[in-house]
C-alpha cells in the first residue's frame, strides 16, 4: 500500500471527486473516474474520517489521504509470443501486429492475443493501468487487419494517449486493396448518401455507425442514429481496364469499429478478401486476368495500418511510424502490377 496526501486548492469544484482530480499531481495519473471508485471503496480519508461520498462538499486547505493498493495481477496469462516492436520506452510500446492476432482476450479468443504477448514481453515494466498490472489498450485493429498500434505501459501514458485518440489528433493511415475505382465523375459515387469529393479528389465518407439491426457482430451505416464517423480515401493506382482493383490510402478522422471496411463497402468499394463487408460489387474474372485466383482466394480483408503518428504523452515529443505492406498484400500487389494493366 502507498498513501498520497492531497491539499484542496483555492476555489475548488463543488464536489469531492472533481476537487481531487484537480488537486492530485499529474504524475499520479489518477483520473476522475478512478478517484470516484477509490472514494466509494473507502480508500480516501478526509478531515472527518473516511470520505465515501463523491458529491461531498470540500473547502480550500482541507487535506485528503488517498490509499493506493499495488497493481493487481490480471487473470490473462502471459504468453511468450514473438512481437515486432517498432518502438518502446518506459511508458509505451508500438507494435506492428500481424494479421490473425486478436488484440484483447474475448470469448472465443482467450489466449494467443496481443495482450497475452505484451504481459510476457513487458513483465514488471508495466506500472499499472487503472490499478491493474496490464497493458493499456487505447485503440484496436481488427484480428485480420495488420499493422501499427500503440499500447500504454503506464497510467500517465494511458490517459495522455486516450485523450489524443478521443480528440482525433493521432494520425492514422491505412493501405487497402479494394474493388472498383475512385472517380469524381462517377454518378453512382456522387449519388451515394454520405459520400462527397474534396478539392484534391479525395473521397470523403461521412455517416453514423452503429450495430447492425439483425447481425450484432456487424456494424452498419445510419444517418439517424449511431456514432459520427468520417473516412477519407485517396486512390494511389488502379489495375484493369475497366479498372477492377485499386490500391487506396484511407485516413481516419474518427476511429469506430470496422470503420474503413463499412465505409468502403457503403461506397461500393469493398475491400478485397473481406468476408463480412466485401459487398456484391467485385472485379470480374475477365478484368483480373491472371490475378483472378489470387484476388478471389485472398484469405483476409486486404487492410494494413501503415502509418501511426502521435505526441508522446509524457515527453511531448512528436512520434511517427511507418510499416511496409505485409507479405500477403505485397504478393497480391506485385501480381497485379505484373499481370494486370495499370489504368
Amino acid at each position: 500500500m502507498s498513501n498520497l496526501s492531497v491539499i484542496i486548492p483555492a476555489n475548488p469544484p463543488d464536489r469531492l471527486d472533481k476537487a481531487l482530480a484537480m488537486a492530485v499531481p499529474e504524475e499520479a495519473a489518477l483520473s476522475r473516474s478512478r478517484l470516484a471508485r477509490l472514494i466509494i471503496e473507502g480508500a480516501v480519508t478526509g478531515p472527518d474520517g473516511p470520505a465515501r461520498d463523491v458529491r461531498a462538499r470540500v473547502a480550500e486547505g482541507q487535506e485528503y489521504r488517498i490509499t493506493l493498493a499495488p497493481p493487481e495481477e490480471v487473470e490473462t496469462r502471459p504468453e511468450a509470443i514473438p512481437l515486432v516492436i517498432a518502438y518502446e520506452d518506459d511508458d509505451l510500446i508500438v507494435i506492428d501486429k500481424p494479421a490473425g492476432m486478436v488484440v484483447h482476450p474475448a470469448p472465443g479468443s482467450p489466449s494467443g492475443t496481443l495482450v497475452n504477448a505484451l504481459l510476457a514481453h513487458c513483465g514488471d515494466s508495466l506500472s499499472g493501468i487503472g490499478g491493474e498490472k496490464r497493458p493499456g489498450i487505447v485503440h484496436r485493429i481488427d484480428k485480420d487487419t495488420s499493422g501499427l498500434l500503440v499500447v500504454a505501459k503506464s497510467d500517465r501514458a494511458h490517459h495522455g494517449l486516450a485523450a489524443q485518440f478521443e480528440a482525433h489528433t493521432a494520425s492514422r493511415r491505412y493501405l487497402a486493396l479494394a474493388h472498383g475505382i475512385i472517380d469524381g465523375a462517377d454518378p453512382r459515387l456522387r449519388g451515394t448518401p454520405g459520400v462527397a469529393f474534396e478539392s484534391d479528389g479525395v473521397l470523403r465518407i461521412t455517416t453514423k455507425l452503429a450495430r447492425h439491426a439483425t447481425d450484432r457482430q456487424k456494424q452498419a451505416v445510419y444517418f439517424d442514429k449511431g456514432r459520427h464517423a468520417v473516412t477519407r480515401a485517396r486512390m494511389i493506382r488502379s489495375f484493369g481496364n475497366p479498372p477492377a482493383i485499386m490500391l487506396v490510402e484511407c485516413r481516419l478522422e474518427t476511429g469506430r469499429t470496422h470503420q474503413i471496411r463499412v465505409h468502403m463497402a457503403h461506397a461500393g468499394l469493398g475491400l478485397v478478401g473481406d468476408p463480412v463487408y466485401g459487398g456484391s460489387r467485385r472485379a470480374s474474372v475477365k478484368a483480373l486476368g491472371a490475378a483472378a485466383d489470387l484476388v478471389q482466394g485472398f484469405a483476409r480483408q486486404a487492410l494494413h495500418a501503415a502509418h501511426l503518428g502521435f505526441t508522446h504523452p509524457v515527453s511531448g515529443r512528436a512520434l511517427a511510424f511507418d510499416s511496409v505492406l505485409p507479405a500477403d498484400m505485397q504478393a497480391l500487389l506485385e501480381t497485379l502490377e505484373r499481370t494486370v494493366p495499370s489504368s
